[in-house]
C-alpha cells in the first residue's frame, strides 16, 4: 500500500548514486578524495551567525500524494459545496408535515422520546444518544410526553404534537451527509466532479430520503457514520504525506474527530461497531508498517504512534459511550415497562422500587416471595385461572410486578399442633430452613399449594417438562405431590451462612419434586392470552443451571421483629449498571429471531429485491425502496473492484510491475479503502440469525456510492490512457447526465417516500421487479380523483398493507403491565382471576370488529360534509395470519369448517373465545392464535 512506498528514506539524488561505474578511472578518484576532503572541513568549520542549521530529510511520498486540506479548497469547490446543501434541503424538507401520523418505526423511538421526558425507564436494544437527540428537538418544540406513539396511523394533529420538530432532526442529519460526502472525497483527492456526483446521489437516493423524514435512528446512524469516513480519510491523508506530519496538530486533530466520531456511532446503534472494525483494522496496518520502518522509527516513537490511537480510537469512544448511558440514565429515574428486564439490584435504583430491608434468616412459617435468577422473568406467581388443558388446575406463571399473588407460606413436610394460622406455624419458635429440607409452598390468596404431577405443560408439550399448578383447597392438608426438596446452590450464594441454610436474597437455590426429580423451572416462554401472557413455569428433568435457580426477595415472619438481622439489595454503581444493561440489551437483541412480514436477507439488499411497507392511508403509501439506479450501479462499482483486485493479485503473483504505476497504485489503495468499509458494514449480517430490514444496508451504500465515485473519478480525470484527462468537460457532463437520470428515477419513485398521490397505471409502469411488494390497487386512478378525499384528523387503525413494524427493539408489551392501584385489584381480580367455569365464560377483552379489515376500511372515511363527493367504492374480502400474510383459498376453507364446527359444538371453559362467533366472518377475522388456541394442543397449527 501507499503507505510503505513512502516511509522508505533514500538519497536526495538516488539516480546518480546508482549509475556509478564498477571501475573508476583515476582522476575521477583523485576528485572524489579531494571532494571528501572540502566536505569534511565544510562540516567541521562552524556555521555563521546568521544561518541556522537546516536538517533536510528525504521522505520517499508516494507521487499520487497530495495535500487536500478540506479547510484550503477553491472558492469554487465551497460554492459547490452549499448548493449541493440547498438541494439536500428541499429534497429532505419537502412536505416533511406529511403524513400527519404515526409511521413505521416512530411508534417504537417517538415512544421512547415519550418516556424520556416522564422519566419513566425502559429497555430498548439501541444506545440512547439518537433518541436522545429526538427527546431534545421534541422537548425545545414543547412536547410534554403526553402522547403515546401507541400505534401505526395515530394522529398528531389534534393532540397537538410537535412531529416536525421531532422529524427535523433525522432530516438534518439526513441533509448533513450531502456536504459530508463531498468534503470526504475531497479529502481523497477527487475532483470537484466526482464529489459533486457523489453527493448528488445521496440526495437523489429514495431509501435516504425516507428514512431522514420520520422519527427513525438509521438518519444519524448514517451522518455519524460518514462523519467517521471524513475525519479517517483526512487522517489518512495527513499520515500519507510523510512521518515528520506525524503528531502534529492537524494529525491529532483528525485523529481525535475520528475517535469522537466513532463513539457517536457506536452511541446510536451497534452497526457501529462495524465502522470500528473497519478503522481498526486500517490502523493495525499502519502500526505494522511503522513496526518495518526500523530507518525512522525507533522502538519509542512506536510506542508513542500506539498510544496516541489506542487513546484517539479506543478511549474516546468508549468514553462517549459511555457518557452517552450516563445521561440515559439520570433521565430514567422512575419505573417504566422496561424495568422488568433487569435485576433486582438494578430496580431498586429507580424512585419508589427500592425494597426496605427485609429479615435475612428464612423459617417455617414465613410469607415469602420468590423470584427467578436467570430469566428476569419475575416472581412465582398464580391467580385463580385455571389451565385450558392438561390438569385445568390453576396456573402458575412469573409475574414481573409486585403484587399480592405471589406471596407463598412456607411449611414443613409435617404440621406442629394448636397456635393459630396455618397450622400453628405463627405460634413457633423460628425454625430456620436448611439445605436439603422437605418444603410445601401454600399460596395464601387462592388456598391452593405449589404443586406438580405427570402431565405435559400446555405450551412446552415435552417429555422432559410436567406440568406445574396449584392445588387443594382450604383445610386440605396436601398430597405427596406438593413437597420439594431444597437444594442450595453454594457457588451463587453469597456467605457461609447463607450457603447452609435459606437467606433472604443472599442464598441462590433449586426446588427438586421429591416424587418426580424434576426441578423447579421457567425459560423465556410466554403463555397465550389465556394465561395473561405471563411466562411459563414448568418442572423440568435436568434442567440447565440458571434456568432453575431461584432466590426469596421478601420473607416476614411474627417472630422475626426489627431488631432481627436485617438484609437489602446492594444498589450497584454507574458501571455496574452500564454492564447489566449492555448484557441485558446483547440478549435481547440475539433473540429478535422470529419471522416478520416485511423482514429480509442480506442477499437481497444491494440488488435491491424488496423494501419494507411504512404506512398507508386515504389511497397514500410510503413505501421503503432505494433509488435503483443508484443502488445497482454502486453495487457493479464494488464488484468491479473485486474484479480488479484479484486480477491485480494474479499479475503481482507472477512478477508484474503494475504497482509500480501511481495511478495503478492509487486506484487500488483509495477506492480499497472504501470498498473494505462497505465489506465490513454488510458481510457480518450474514452471521446474524435474527431480524433483518433492508435499512440495514444504508451505511454500506455510503461507502458503496464513494467507491462509485472514485472510480468514476479515476476514469475521468486520472488515468491519462483512457484519455479523458485532458478534457474534463467531458468527465462533467457524464457526471451531469448520470444524476440526471438520477434525479428522474427519484421522482418516479417519490410518491413512495413522500406519502403523495400516485395512479395506479404510474405505480405498474416503475415496479420493475415482483417482490417489490406494495400494491399499486392502493392508488387512485386518476391525480384529480385525491381532491375529493378529505381525511379525518383522528385515529387510523394500521393498514393490513403495513403490519406491525420491524422489532429493532424489544416489545415493551411483552412484559405484562403493572398492576393496578390497589382500588383496582379487587375489580380485577373477580374478573381476569376467578375460575372458569362451565356454563359462564369469562369476560374478555372484546376484539375489534375485523382485526384485518377489508382494503376500503383501511382508508380514512371522508368527513360528513355537504359538499363531498364520493367518486366510488371497490370491495373485496381478504384473510391474513398474525403476520399479515394473506391465506390461500383452502387455508379460508380450513377456517370456515373449524369455526362452523366450533359453532356447532357446545361452548367449554377452553373455548371462551368463539362464544362470540354467530356466523363465520366474525371467526375467521379472530387472530390465527386466538382461534387455534380453542382446539387440542397436540394438533395446534399455525399458518405462515
Amino acid at each position: 500500500m501507499a503507505q510503505q512506498d513512502r516511509l522508505d528514506v533514500v538519497d536526495v539524488e538516488p539516480s546518480r548514486s546508482r549509475r556509478r561505474s564498477k571501475s573508476p578511472s583515476s582522476s575521477r578518484k583523485k576528485k572524489d578524495r579531494s571532494a571528501s576532503r572540502n566536505a569534511k572541513s565544510l562540516s567541521e568549520a562552524p556555521p555563521p551567525p546568521y544561518q541556522k542549521i537546516q536538517q533536510v530529510v528525504s521522505e520517499d511520498v508516494d507521487t499520487g500524494v497530495k495535500d487536500n486540506d478540506i479547510f484550503m479548497l477553491p472558492s469554487s469547490d465551497y460554492s459547490w459545496l452549499l448548493f449541493l446543501t440547498f438541494l439536500a434541503v428541499g429534497v429532505r424538507l419537502f412536505r416533511i408535515y406529511q403524513p400527519s401520523s404515526v409511521v413505521f418505526d416512530e411508534v417504537h423511538f417517538g415512544g421512547f422520546a415519550t418516556k424520556y421526558i416522564k422519566g419513566r425507564f425502559f429497555m430498548d436494544v439501541h444506545p440512547p444518544l439518537a433518541k436522545l437527540l429526538i427527546t431534545l428537538a421534541g422537548w425545545m418544540a414543547g412536547f410534554n410526553g403526553n402522547f403515546d406513539f401507541k400505534e401505526i396511523g395515530k394522529d398528531y394533529i389534534e393532540p397537538g404534537v410537535p412531529y416536525v420538530a421531532m422529524r427535523l432532526l433525522p432530516a438534518v442529519c439526513g441533509i448533513a451527509v450531502v456536504p459530508t460526502i463531498f468534503l470526504t472525497l475531497k479529502a481523497a483527492g477527487c475532483s470537484t466532479a466526482a464529489a459533486t456526483l457523489a453527493a448528488g446521489l445521496i440526495i437523489f437516493d429514495n431509501a435516504l430520503t425516507t428514512q431522514s423524514r420520520l422519527i427513525l435512528l438509521d438518519a444519524p446512524l448514517v451522518i455519524f457514520t460518514a462523519l467517521t469516513g471524513l475525519s479517517w480519510t483526512c487522517f489518512l491523508n495527513v499520515h500519507e504525506q510523510g512521518y515528520s506530519q506525524a503528531f502534529s496538530p492537524n494529525w491529532w486533530f483528525w485523529l481525535a474527530c475520528t475517535g469522537l466520531s466513532l463513539g457517536a456511532t457506536a452511541s446510536v446503534k451497534w452497526v457501529g461497531l462495524f465502522t470500528i472494525a473497519w478503522v481498526g483494522s486500517l490502523t493495525v496496518l499502519q502500526l505494522w508498517v511503522l513496526l518495518g520502518d526500523t530507518k525512522n522509527v525507533t522502538p519509542r516513537l512506536w510506542f508513542k504512534h500506539f498510544f496516541a490511537r489506542a487513546w484517539c480510537l479506543i478511549g474516546i469512544p468508549v468514553t462517549f459511550y459511555m457518557a452517552m448511558f450516563a445521561i440515559h440514565f439520570t433521565c430514567l429515574r422512575n419505573p417504566g415497562d422496561g424495568d422488568g428486564f433487569m435485576s433486582s439490584e438494578f430496580q431498586s435504583t429507580l424512585n419508589s422500587k427500592g425494597m426496605q430491608d427485609v429479615a435475612a434468616d428464612v423459617a417455617y412459617g414465613s410469607r415469602i416471595s420468590i423470584r427467578h435468577y436467570n430469566t428476569q422473568g419475575g416472581y412465582l406467581h398464580s391467580h385463580a385461572s385455571m389451565y385450558p388443558t392438561g390438569s385445568k388446575q390453576q396456573q402458575i406463571t412469573l409475574y414481573p410486578h409486585k403484587d399480592e399473588n405471589n406471596v407463598w407460606f412456607l411449611e414443613n413436610q409435617t404440621y406442629p399442633e394448636g397456635g393459630v394460622g396455618i397450622s400453628g406455624f405463627d405460634e413457633m419458635d423460628p425454625l430456620w430452613v436448611k439445605d436439603g429440607a422437605i418444603i410445601k409452598l401454600y399460596h395464601i390468596a387462592t388456598d391452593r399449594r405449589l404443586h406438580s404431577h405427570d402431565h405435559r405443560p400446555p405450551v412446552t408439550e415435552a417429555e422432559w417438562q410436567n406440568e406445574v399448578s396449584a392445588y387443594g383447597y382450604k383445610g386440605f392438608e396436601g398430597d405427596s405431590n406438593d413437597m420439594f426438596r431444597v437444594e442450595i446452590v453454594k457457588k451463587l450464594s453469597d456467605g457461609q451462612v447463607a450457603k447452609e441454610r435459606l437467606r433472604t436474597i443472599r442464598t441462590k437455590f433449586r426446588l427438586i419434586h421429591t416424587m418426580t426429580g424434576c426441578v423447579l423451572f421457567s425459560h423465556k416462554v410466554k403463555l397465550p392470552s389465556w394465561g395473561f401472557e405471563q411466562q411459563e413455569v414448568t418442572c423440568a428433568k435436568g434442567a440447565t443451571l440458571p434456568n432453575s435457580i431461584w432466590y426469596i426477595e421478601s420473607n416476614e415472619h411474627p417472630k422475626l421483629n426489627e431488631t432481627s438481622e436485617r438484609v437489602n439489595y446492594r444498589k450497584p454503581g454507574f458501571f455496574g449498571k452500564f454492564w447489566e444493561l449492555q448484557k441485558v440489551m446483547w440478549k435481547t437483541n440475539a433473540g429478535l429471531v422470529e419471522s416478520h412480514a416485511w423482514d429480509s436477507r442480506p442477499g437481497s439488499w444491494p440488488i435491491l429485491l424488496r423494501g419494507i411497507n411504512f404506512w398507508g392511508k386515504d389511497h397514500r403509501q410510503i413505501y421503503l425502496i432505494g433509488n435503483p439506479l443508484i443502488w445497482w450501479t454502486s453495487t457493479a462499482a464494488i464488484a468491479l473492484y473485486v474484479l480488479f483486485k484479484g486480477l491485480a493479485v494474479l499479475r503481482w503473483q507472477r512478477g508484474y510491475k503494475d504497482y509500480s504505476v501511481t495511478n495503478f497504485r492509487r486506484f487500488d489503495y483509495e477506492v480499497g479503502v472504501a470498498a473494505l468499509a462497505w465489506a465490513f458494514h454488510y458481510f457480518p449480517f450474514f452471521l446474524m440469525q435474527r431480524q433483518l430490514f433492508l435499512h440495514h444496508y444504508l451505511p454500506a451504500l455510503y461507502f458503496a456510492v464513494i467507491a462509485l465515485a472514485q472510480i468514476f473519478d479515476f476514469v475521468a480525470f486520472r488515468i491519462k490512457a483512457i484519455g479523458l484527462r485532458k478534457l474534463p468537460v467531458v468527465g462533467w457532463t457524464l457526471a451531469v447526465v448520470f444524476l440526471a437520470f438520477s434525479a428522474v428515477v427519484f421522482s418516479l419513485y417519490s410518491p413512495l417516500a413522500y406519502g403523495s398521490a400516485w395512479t395506479k397505471s404510474s405505480c405498474r409502469q416503475v415496479k420493475l421487479i415482483n417482490t417489490w411488494d406494495w400494491d399499486c390497487n392502493t392508488f387512485l386512478e386518476n391525480l384529480s380523483d385525491y381532491k375529493s378525499i378529505v381525511s379525518k384528523p383522528t385515529h387510523v387503525p394500521t393498514t393490513a398493507a403495513a403490519p406491525a413494524p420491524p422489532i429493532d427493539e424489544p416489545k415493551q408489551a411483552e412484559a405484562p403491565p403493572p398492576p393496578p392501584p390497589p382500588a383496582q385489584q379487587e375489580h380485577e381480580q373477580q374478573h381476569q382471576q376467578q375460575p372458569l367455569k362451565q356454563d359462564v365464560p369469562p369476560p374478555v377483552e372484546e376484539q375489534p370488529e375485523s382485526v384485518v379489515p377489508a382494503p376500503d376500511s383501511l382508508i380514512t372515511p371522508p368527513a360528513q360534509q355537504r359538499d363531498s363527493v364520493v367518486v366510488g367504492t371497490e370491495e373485496h374480502i381478504e384473510y391474513r395470519d398474525q403476520d399479515g400474510n394473506i391465506l390461500k383459498v383452502h387455508h379460508n376453507r380450513r377456517l370456515k369448517r373449524r369455526c362452523l364446527e366450533l359453532i356447532a359444538s357446545p361452548p367449554t371453559s377452553t373455548q371462551r373465545y368463539t362464544r362470540s362467533c354467530t356466523n363465520n366472518e366474525p371467526c375467521m377475522s379472530t387472530r390465527m392464535e386466538t382461534l387455534f388456541q380453542t382446539t387440542n394442543r397436540n394438533r395446534r397449527k399455525r399458518y405462515s
